[in-house]
């Protein structure tokens, strides 16, 4: 089956396009009735409640609840990954084509009913409507560019001619895997790891955040939807604290597809590297987590460019990306004159509810993040400058306003810890080289950014910066499918490449064959 040429799914106009805002605004109103309902967690296709339970709020108005689901346990546990592991025996020798087929209507759902996720994105995480409709073509990105990889990979692989020999290779899939994706790209994240893995051929075990489960068993339900057999995923939330060690842990798990915080994301390697009772293979751990990214202004560019960049970098879904912008490294001619612009800049930033259009900040995701957020910016007002914000805004919700602390040291706390909110640290530098320096200087490597006009310090930063994804002249966000590869060094993960001709291979494990002819 040939597909028509991969092409990233285009945004929704909202400024423009009377259109789509009504679409939005009539998905809100319609998502808005579903608040409050109860769901069960799925095994084997079966249906199960608990008496524990697991609540979603709404950070925006955090007494709201967006979704109360049945929490799962230990033998819940054993019970998902059993299920998964009878699924493989069928799924894994299902002919590729229908497999890829199950991801194309899933796409097609997902399409169809974009303006709902997106509505759903905003009263659970606390999304603004051009972050959550990015969210979901992402998600679909996902999908159509997985669907298209594996009609490459799906058959034998031609090998070097050998006289006298038959020789192919062929990509078969792993096992029970478990998909444990973050909340802050609770669609577009759990649907990448998810779809790549059951289109090579495995069975997973989706564990969602416990701050947006809602979200995951609607695309869940999408995949029933698709015609997905029972067992192939199985929708099992609970706190990672609760079952993340046994999901990891257990014998049956063949590999753990993870985006989340550096010392989750660590402690899973550490776990999955040790071999249970029964155990029979080498777990494979394909980790994203996080970064601590800085975007390098050099002092010949157009200051008003480079702001808006660092400033959408930096503040774009409240800085909980781990891509987001959380230092600026400025070149020391210009550096007063750049502070004074992102200064303006910043204090023009709208912070509110996520539903309302015209704010183009809303909450952080719960009060344990802003509690921690704030005191971040209590030990960075000691180690640099306050410039701008630095306080929580008036209301009930998770809300805190921008914040930019100045003439930060390249060693502080708050130069070198992930902080994951909207605080950005400018640090001045003397030169290029030293700013090249000081960006590499932190246990990370995921993304970071270099405005100059000059080719030379541009191939310089190709050659010396040392993240997974290094943008020129733009902001360090905003990765498509297809076009940039998602990934990290050091301690921001196993370098994935999500959305990369790559990805694939990293669900799947070749076998060569090779047959003597004439006999």
């Amino acid at each position: 089956m040939a597909l028509p040429e991969f092409k990233n799914e285009p945004l929704s106009d909202f400024k423009n396009s009377p259109a789509h805002r009504r679409r939005m605004e009539y998905a809100l109103n319609e998502i808005r009735e579903e608040l409050g309902r109860e769901y069960p967690l799925v095994i084997g296709g079966e249906r199960i409640k608990t008496p524990d339970k697991l609540h979603s709020y709404n950070p925006s108005h955090p007494e709201q609840v967006v979704g109360i689901f049945s929490k799962a346990d230990a033998a819940l546990v054993d019970r998902a990954v059993k299920a998964a592991a009878e699924a493989f025996k069928t799924w894994s020798r299902t002919p590729v084509q229908k497999r890829v087929d199950l991801l194309l209507k899933t796409s097609k759902i997902l399409l169809d009913r974009k303006y709902y996720y997106e509505a759903r994105l905003v009263y659970e995480v606390g999304k603004t409507w051009l972050e959550a409709d990015a969210d979901v073509a992402e998600a679909i990105d996902f999908i159509e560019f997985y669907a298209r990889a594996m009609l490459r990979l799906g058959g034998p692989q031609p090998l070097t001619p050998v006289a006298g020999e038959k020789n192919y290779l062929r990509y078969l899939p792993l096992g029970v895997g478990i998909v444990i994706p973050p909340w802050n790209f609770p669609l577009a994240i759990l649907v990448g790891m998810t779809v790549a893995s059951i289109v090579t051929g495995n069975t997973v075990v989706m564990k969602p955040s416990s701050d947006s489960p809602t979200i995951a068993y609607k695309f869940f339900e999408a995949l029933e939807e698709a015609g997905m057999p029972p067992g192939v995923a199985n929708f099992l939330p609970a706190p990672g604290g609760v079952v993340g060690d046994a999901l990891v842990g257990h014998p049956r798990t063949r590999f753990i597809a993870f985006t989340g915080s550096k010392d989750v994301g660590l402690h899973i390697n550490e776990l999955a590297a040790k071999t249970a009772p029964g155990q029979i293979w080498v777990k494979r751990v394909i980790a994203e987590m996080g970064g601590k990214d800085s975007i390098v202004v050099d002092s010949d560019v157009n200051l008003d460019d480079a702001v808006e960049g660092v400033v959408a970098s930096a503040f774009g879904y409240q800085g909980q990306k781990c891509s987001a912008c959380s230092r600026a490294i400025v070149v020391g001619q210009i550096y007063d004159a750049f502070v004074q612009k992102l200064r303006q800049r910043v204090e023009q930033i709208t912070v509110g509810p996520s539903e309302r259009p015209e704010n183009y900040m809303g909450p952080v995701i719960n009060a344990r993040a802003k509690k921690t957020i704030m005191e971040y910016i209590e030990v960075g007002k000691k180690e640099g400058r306050l410039i701008t914000g630095g306080v929580e805004v008036a209301g009930n919700g998770h809300f805190i306003q921008p914040t930019v602390i100045a003439d930060v040291p390249p060693t502080a706390r708050i130069a070198q810890e992930e902080i994951f909110g909207p605080v950005l640290a400018v640090i001045r530098a003397e030169n290029f080289e030293s700013a090249l320096a000081i960006a590499n200087n932190t246990d990370y490597g995921l993304t970071g950014a270099v405005y100059t006009r000059d080719r030379r310090k541009l191939e310089s930063a190709t050659e010396e910066f040392f993240v997974g994804n290094l943008y020129l002249n733009r902001k360090c966000t905003g990765a498509l499918v297809g076009a940039h590869p998602f990934g990290g060094f050091n301690m921001s993960g196993t370098d994935s490449k999500a959305g990369g001709n790559d990805y694939l291979l990293l669900f799947t494990q070749a076998k060569t064959v090779s047959e003597k002819l004439n006999l």
